[in-house]
């Protein structure tokens, strides 16, 4: 008797501890998904004091980026005044007043000139240093070799070299003066009006046209019969001169050399 209540005594405990352990294991589970509504206030509460102090931090940064900003631009100001006050601010110099080109001044023997070439005309006294003899000389670019009028050429031998002896006349006298050149070579010149070719010597001459000075070779002739007794040819002209065809005597000679020729 006693042992079957003991036994169902037992029966019953059994059940019973297996009832609690399934209700345990139900209440277990349910605390993953279940909140109590005292828990949620306080999570309410968190979340907008978190709320609060991000926007706190978001207005705090923004106030520091525009206090950045102030600053960089004081900065830069103070830069460019600091700049505006050292350096000077360029200025271009003031135009030079441009002076006016003189007049030409004849009287002085300055010719005129196209890039540097002197212009002459037909026809200019031609200045024949040494002796200082003015002549009439005609412009002639179609003649190779420069021309002057010379009587009674004579050569001769000096120190081993050729040299020759002539008579140049004086304008507007009946008079030569004498000179002695080296000869500096021979040429064949050819005259419509000769029959045949007639050799000339050559020599050099310093002469002045206008007031450009110069050496240059010229053929020793007897011109007596021609209108001028000395003829340019393209020897001296080249690189030198420019003719203007439509003119005579558009270059005058230094005034120290006309006045020491009465001109």
């Amino acid at each position: 008797m006693c042992f079957k209540r003991l036994r169902a005594g037992r029966s019953a405990l059994s059940v019973t501890v297996l009832t609690g352990t399934v209700l345990l294991a139900g209440c277990a589970t349910d605390s993953y998904f279940m909140v109590p509504k005292s828990d949620l206030g306080e999570l309410k509460t968190s979340v907008q004091s978190q709320r609060a102090t991000l926007v706190t931090m978001e207005d705090n940064a923004k106030v520091r980026h525009e206090k950045v900003l102030e600053h960089t631009d004081a900065s830069t100001q103070k830069v460019l005044e600091a700049i505006a006050t050292q350096v000077a601010k360029p200025s271009c110099p003031p135009m030079p007043a441009q002076k006016a080109c003189p007049a030409s001044d004849k009287s002085k023997g300055q010719a005129d000139r196209l890039k540097g070439k002197v212009i002459v005309g037909e026809v200019e006294n031609f200045y024949l240093a040494g002796p200082g003899l003015i002549y009439k000389a005609r412009i002639d670019s179609g003649a190779e070799t420069s021309s002057i009028d010379a009587r009674n050429v004579t050569r001769f031998e000096r120190d081993g070299s050729n040299w020759v002896r002539f008579d140049v006349p004086v304008p507007g006298a009946e008079e030569f003066i004498t000179l002695e050149k080296e000869i500096s070579r021979r040429v064949k010149v050819i005259q419509a009006s000769a029959d045949g070719a007639e050799r000339r010597v050559v020599v050099e001459l310093q002469f002045s046209i206008g007031d450009h000075q110069q050496v240059a070779e010229f053929t020793l002739a007897d011109r007596s019969n021609l209108t001028y007794q000395a003829l340019i040819g393209r020897n001296v002209l080249r690189d030198v001169m420019l003719i203007d065809v439509g003119k005579e005597y558009a270059t005058e000679l230094p005034e120290s050399i006309r006045t020491d020729n009465g001109k």
